[in-house]
């Protein structure tokens, strides 16, 4: 707490310019319950499921002096009990999830560097995976070109495990170097249209004992229409490149349509299809599709069955749901159920091909607006696995496998300064 005073203390003594000067600076506290009971895997035969408390703890900074902009963020993540009550040190620490600095050349170019959120779109391929209590981050340089309908930003990244004297492997489960860029065309109110490119390039030693580094691209548009009534988006994105001297041919394709029916109650139909391998292609082509820095868990079920650190290089998915939202007053509630089928065959070392069903999943959400500054969160899931579901996962589809969480968002402005 010293610290963080010393901090603030420093911004206060230095805010002695004749500029135009801004300073906010506000706490997010989430602790959140979670019953894991078969979650992201149907529980194992004679296992039992088991529950904990995590929590994100985070102080934001934001300053802005005239086209100069810095964004300053801490955080903790912790599991409530991970050390003692007469602990010393904490065991995760204080790490640095924001820490950028952007300047406006003009009213339409400005360059960010530093560690920074890149979340596009509807954060399918790019998110900051806000579910997740560390969230995520880059360490970046962005560009920005901005006007009233367009926008494009390219940037770029290269990474290193400290500062070598010498080349020394890339350890970090992290790419070495990232390229991207991303446009967005807003062509009426209810019409845009962005395309993003996505080069990716991880490090790998060859047979040789030889440092490499990979590319492998991603890239696609995201199409949105939006009116009083309807909001629908749709998006084809593709994989190609190499990965550890591996082809890569790979594809994802996905269509939304929502309904508001009432100003309260909303009904969305969607269909989602990543592209997989059949589980007997003896072929070295990489075919299964990988959303790469996704908020993945806003996908294919909240019990993070598909994408969310698993099913990576599988036999694809195919994911048809329903969404159902009302709300009213301070109350949001929300339906969504699943079904999902593997999108390549499912054979098994006998040579069976199974059937694609893979099961089905229904997600129960509500949220509360306790306070201005206070929100409450919560839900409940269910999968129904297949026996399909069982071959991928290992798991005991006859088992009740569920998930609940109940999470509470306290996020007060502690500080607001403007001269």
């Amino acid at each position: 707490m010293k610290e963080i005073r010393f901090i603030i203390l420093l911004i206060l003594g230095s805010l002695t310019s004749s500029q135009a000067q801004e300073l906010d600076v506000n706490l997010q506290l989430r602790p959140r319950f979670e019953y894991r009971n078969g979650y992201k895997t149907l529980l194992p035969e004679g296992q039992k499921g088991t529950s904990q408390i995590s929590q994100r703890s985070r102080l934001n900074i934001n300053f802005k002096q005239d086209d100069l902009i810095v964004k300053l963020t801490f955080q903790n993540t912790r599991t409530w009990g991970d050390v003692p009550t007469t602990a010393i040190a904490d065991k995760n620490g204080v790490a640095v999830f924001e820490a950028w600095a952007q300047y406006n050349f003009t009213e339409k170019w400005s360059a960010r560097m530093g560690r920074q959120v890149l979340s596009y779109d509807n954060q399918r391929i790019l998110g900051e995976m806000d579910w997740a209590q560390q969230a995520q981050s880059h360490d970046a340089l962005t560009i920005t070109y901005q006007t009233e309908k367009q926008k494009l930003d390219f940037g770029g990244a290269y990474n290193s495990t400290a500062e070598n004297t010498v080349q020394t492997p890339y350890t970090v489960a992290n790419y070495k170097a990232m390229q991207y860029a991303w446009y967005h065309n807003q062509f009426s109110s209810d019409l845009g249209l962005s395309f993003l490119l996505l080069n990716t390039g991880y490090e790998y030693a060859n047979a040789d004992a030889k440092l490499l580094v990979d590319y492998k691209q991603t890239f696609g548009p995201y199409l949105t229409y939006k009116t009083s009534k309807i909001d629908s988006n749709f998006w084809v994105y593709g994989q190609t490149g190499k990965s550890t001297d591996l082809q890569v041919s790979a594809w994802n394709a996905a269509a939304n349509f929502n309904y508001n029916i009432t100003e309260s109650f909303k009904a969305g139909l969607g269909y989602e299809i990543l592209s997989g391998k059949a589980s007997n292609d003896g072929s070295t082509v990489i075919k299964s599709f990988n959303p790469i820095f996704g908020t993945n868990h806003g996908f294919n079920g909240y019990m993070d069955y598909f994408y969310v650190g698993n099913h990576i290089n599988n036999v694809g998915l195919q994911d048809a749901f329903l969404k159902l939202n009302y709300n009213i007053n301070k109350w949001q509630f929300a339906l969504m159920p699943h079904v999902f089928l593997a999108a390549a065959d499912v054979v098994t070392p006998a040579n069976e091909k199974l059937d694609s069903y893979l099961g089905t999943e229904i997600d129960a959400s509500f949220g509360y607006n306790f306070k201005k500054d206070i929100t409450v969160t919560g839900g409940y899931s269910q999968m129904f696995g297949s026996k399909t579901m069982e071959f991928i996962k290992n798991g005991d589809a006859s088992h009740t496998n569920n998930w609940a969480w109940l999470m509470i968002s306290v996020n007060p402005r502690i500080f607001s300064w403007k001269k």
